[in-house]
């Protein structure tokens, strides 16, 4: 069975401090539901089309639990918590085998 992986870009960031309160829950809350944090942070180099934003790659280990850590209650109350505060693209890609 394949991996799966959110991966999530910061087009832009309109509060740092929802980003920081969404960090706070969201971490943990990813964790408990079999997320692995693979990268965090701001791109070093982009290039083509690519910006230098912050991204994060989360690994899981199939997409039926990608999909589920994002419906837990724990990660819901991360995204109220970051409501607002940036404009981001979330993807859930399935790994190659």
């Amino acid at each position: 069975m394949p991996k799966a992986y959110w991966v999530s870009t910061y087009l832009e960031i309109h509060d740092p401090e929802k980003l920081a309160a969404y960090a706070e829950i969201a971490g943990p809350a990813v964790k408990a539901a079999g997320g692995r944090f693979i990268a965090r942070g701001v791109a070093t180099k982009a290039y083509e089309a690519g910006k230098l934003q912050r991204t994060t790659l989360v690994e899981f280990d199939s997409l039926e639990i990608a999909l589920a850590a994002h419906e837990t209650p724990e990660y819901k109350r991360a995204l109220a918590a970051l409501e607002g505060g940036v404009t981001r693209d979330l993807r859930v890609v399935e790994g190659v085998e």
